[in-house]
């Protein structure tokens, strides 16, 4: 009865055993075909185009995770053993992707080793625009975000790595037209910019040197009080022919010992100082950036860039000078003239005295 009762025990476990090895293997059997076909498994989509950005450098874990959350792929950890079996892990190569998401991770895994042709976009710099301009400009371009550029632009470490002094990039941000990829790390953007400032500044320093090198010696400038000046002859001036003379004037001013006090009045500084550093004085929170600048403004002492009220150069650039300008700092005319108002049509009157300046203030703007 015992010897009954164990053998049927025994078939029944026996049985239980048997069942769970052939469910294992089924099982093991399905993983496997999974396995075997998920290169050419369609991801559960609905055939919409998504964007993944796979950047430089990137892991291939990194791209997989990626993939996984824009919804491209599943199960990252096998795309990236797929990828490993075809020894592609090391081929991906950068860009902005247009990607379905019902492709199968075959046809991503070739799109990703084809690769995308760069897209890029020209943007177009004028000369003399400060930096939010210029960042507002780069920004609509889809270039890169004005935020992400304003930081690098006043991050100490950025600037004294290029060797800039200052608190901002301003200045150094060459007008040109570019093409950038869309988008462009705002740190990658930036070098471009000054680096072509560079270029330019070095030929022009060569193309003027005996001028430079009397400028430095007279007034002791370097590089930094040229482009200063440079930057204001870029607001000042409309018409080519006038800039060295311009240049002249405002160096007249800060040299003659017959000018007092040796101030250069002209409002482009005040408009920079109530537009762009970030502490703006009482006067120029209170200004309205659309209208004419007021008397307070034009008497504000607070305002470090107010050249009415503080004798020399102002503290920095106040916008980015192209090469004419550049060039103008650099090799002024040597006239005599102390004063020029404008007449209306992008010219300028240049005086020697005051006299003669108020009379031409008289016809021309009163």
């Amino acid at each position: 009865m015992v010897s009954e009762l164990s053998r049927r025990s025994f078939r029944i476990a026996l049985a239980i055993v048997v069942a769970s090895v052939v469910a294992a293997i089924a099982a093991g059997g399905v993983a496997v075909k999974l396995a075997l076909d998920y290169p050419d498994r369609p991801h559960a989509g609905q055939g919409r185009t998504i964007e993944v950005q796979i950047d430089r450098g990137m892991s291939f874990p990194a791209v997989a995770e990626r993939l996984a959350r824009a919804g491209v792929i599943d199960r990252p950890r096998w795309f990236r053993l797929y990828a490993m079996h075809r020894g592609a892990t090391t081929r991906v190569r950068h860009g902005r992707y247009p990607l379905r998401d019902d492709m199968t991770p075959r046809e991503v895994l070739d799109a990703l080793l084809a690769g995308v042709e760069d897209v890029t976009v020209p943007v177009t710099i004028p000369e003399g625009l400060h930096i939010l301009e210029v960042f507002a400009i780069l920004d609509r371009a889809g270039v890169a975000r004005a935020a992400d550029l304003e930081a690098v632009c006043r991050d100490p470490e950025f600037l004294a790595d290029r060797g800039i002094a200052g608190d901002t990039c301003e200045g150094y941000l060459f007008p040109d037209t570019y093409r950038f990829r869309a988008p462009t790390p705002a740190r990658a953007v930036l070098d471009r910019l000054i680096e072509r400032h560079r270029a330019v500044w070095q030929q022009a320093r060569r193309k003027h040197a005996a001028s430079v090198e009397r400028l430095e010696r007279k007034l002791g400038w370097t590089d930094r009080e040229l482009l200063i000046l440079a930057s204001i002859v870029e607001k000042e001036a409309a018409v080519d022919s006038e800039r060295e003379r311009i240049a002249q004037v405002f160096i007249n001013r800060l040299t003659s010992p017959s000018f007092r006090p040796k101030r250069l009045e002209t409002d482009p500084t005040i408009r920079y100082g109530c537009t762009v550093p970030l502490e703006k004085s009482a006067a120029c929170r209170a200004w309205d950036p659309t209208q004419r600048l007021r008397r307070r403004q034009l008497d504000d002492v607070d305002n470090p860039y107010n050249t009415y009220r503080h004798e020399g150069l102002p503290p920095g650039p106040i916008a980015n000078p192209g090469r004419r300008s550049i060039e103008a700092a650099m090799n002024p005319d040597g006239s005599r003239f102390f004063y020029f108002v404008a007449r209306n049509d992008g010219t300028h009157v240049f005086s020697k005295t005051l006299a003669e300046h108020t009379r031409w203030v008289n016809r021309y703007q009163k």
